[in-house]
C-alpha cells in the first residue's frame, strides 16, 4: 500500500512512522510542500501531512495551502485514511470547516496528554502518561462531527478523530527525539523570542526519548491496524477555493 507524507520544512519529517510503515509492507512517498504536485496525493491509501512554521490560515502568503485545503476536502469526504500532525491537524480542522486561531502563548516542551474518555477508548492510550513533544502557537476549534480525544492546560484541543479514517494530532509524537538538535538550530529564532532555553528542550529529549517512542510506536500501529480496507478511486481535479 502507498503513504504520502507532505513536508514543510526538512526537520518535521515522518520520524518514527518511516521504519514502522516500512516494516509493515507500506511504500512511503515524501512529498514537498508548495514545491511538488499533489495530484496523486488525494488516491494515496494514507496522507500524513506534517508540522511546520506558518499558519493554516495563511493562504495568501503560502497559495499551496489553498490545495492542500481542496485535497483533504475531498479525501475526507470520500473517507480516505488521513493523518494530520500540528500544522497538518489544523489544515485538516479547517477543511473541516472548524477555526484555527492563534493561543496567545507558545506551548513548547515535553508534557504529557489528558485523555477524555474516547481518547482512553483509542489508540492514543498508548500515549498515556508519558510527555510528548508540544510545538505550536495556534489551535483549532473542534469540527462538526469529531471526537475530542486529547488536552493540555495550554491546549483544550490536542487531538481528535472522525470514525476509523481520520487522526488529527496537534502535538508530535512522531518525533524521533534523538534527533530533537534539528528543530533546536531549525526554531532557534521561534525559541529565542520565547524565551526557551534549547538546553532545557534537548535534556528533556534525552529523557523521554526512549519511552516516547516506544508509545508512539503502539499509537500508530494501533491506528493502522483499524484502517478500513483502501478502495481504489479515480482522481478527481483538485479544487482552488479555500473556506471563508
Amino acid at each position: 500500500m502507498k503513504a504520502m507524507g507532505i513536508q514543510h520544512v526538512a526537520f518535521e519529517d515522518t520520524g518514527i512512522l518511516a521504519p514502522l510503515l516500512a516494516a509493515r509492507g507500506w511504500q512511503l512517498q515524501t512529498l514537498q510542500a508548495g514545491i511538488d504536485r499533489l495530484d496523486d496525493a488525494e488516491t494515496a491509501d494514507l496522507l500524513i501531512v506534517l508540522g511546520g512554521p506558518i499558519s493554516a490560515n495563511d493562504v495568501h502568503a503560502y497559495p499551496h495551502l489553498r490545495v492542500l485545503h481542496a485535497l483533504l476536502r475531498t479525501r475526507l469526504a470520500a473517507y480516505r485514511p488521513t493523518l494530520g500532525i500540528c500544522l497538518g491537524a489544523q489544515l485538516v480542522a479547517r477543511a473541516l470547516g472548524a477555526c484555527v486561531t492563534p493561543m496567545g502563548a507558545k506551548e513548547i516542551g515535553f508534557a504529557p496528554l489528558s485523555l477524555t474518555d474516547a481518547g482512553l477508548a483509542s489508540p492514543l492510550r498508548a500515549l498515556v502518561g508519558i510527555p510528548v513533544l508540544h510545538w505550536h502557537g495556534e489551535s483549532f476549534t473542534l469540527p462538526d462531527g469529531a471526537l475530542r480525544l486529547a488536552a493540555t492546560p495550554a491546549c483544550a484541543q490536542q487531538a481528535f478523530a472522525i470514525g476509523h479514517h481520520l487522526l488529527a494530532l496537534q502535538c508530535h509524537p512522531e518525533v524521533d527525539a534523538t534527533r530533537i538538535d534539528t528543530w533546536l538550530i531549525g526554531h532557534a529564532d521561534e525559541l529565542q523570542r520565547a524565551g526557551i532555553d534549547p538546553r532545557a528542550l534537548r535534556e528533556q529529549a534525552h529523557r523521554y526519548a526512549a519511552p516516547l517512542a516506544a508509545a508512539a510506536r503502539d499509537l500508530f500501529a494501533a491506528w493502522l491496524d483499524a484502517l478500513p480496507p483502501p478502495t481504489p478511486v479515480a482522481a478527481a481535479p483538485i479544487a482552488t477555493a479555500v473556506p471563508a
